[in-house]
């Protein structure tokens, strides 16, 4: 009998489930706001990067291995990390640009 009249008690405030789901809502569009469609356009333009890829750019790996594009396969890339020494990366595993890394430093020190 208890349990009964507390179930009937909260079923009583319809007004605190609907602000409750409007905060749900809210909190969903913040979140994907703020989180999820930053994420996505990143991915996006880090896909496109690996796309046009070209011979001479100066790349890094995700890995933190800096060297020049020799060669561009449909998946792969030769990198020249030294006087010859070349490297074959997945096309993935190319992270950024070097001169985008270096952008990103001197804005970090500044």
């Amino acid at each position: 009998m208890n349990t009964l009249s507390i179930l009937l008690q909260a079923s009583g405030q319809g007004g605190a489930g609907m602000s409750t789901i409007i905060m749900m809502l809210l909190l969903f569009v913040v979140f994907y706001f703020f989180m999820i469609r930053p994420q996505q356009k990143k991915a996006k333009d880090a896909r496109k990067f690996r796309e046009n890829l070209q011979k001479g750019a100066r790349v890094v790996t995700i890995g933190g291995l800096h060297g020049k594009v020799v060669e561009v396969n449909e998946k792969t890339v030769l990198l020249e990390a030294t006087d010859g020494v070349k490297l074959r990366f997945e096309k993935s595993a190319i992270a950024m640009d070097h001169s985008m890394q270096l952008t990103e430093e001197t804005a970090k020190t500044a």
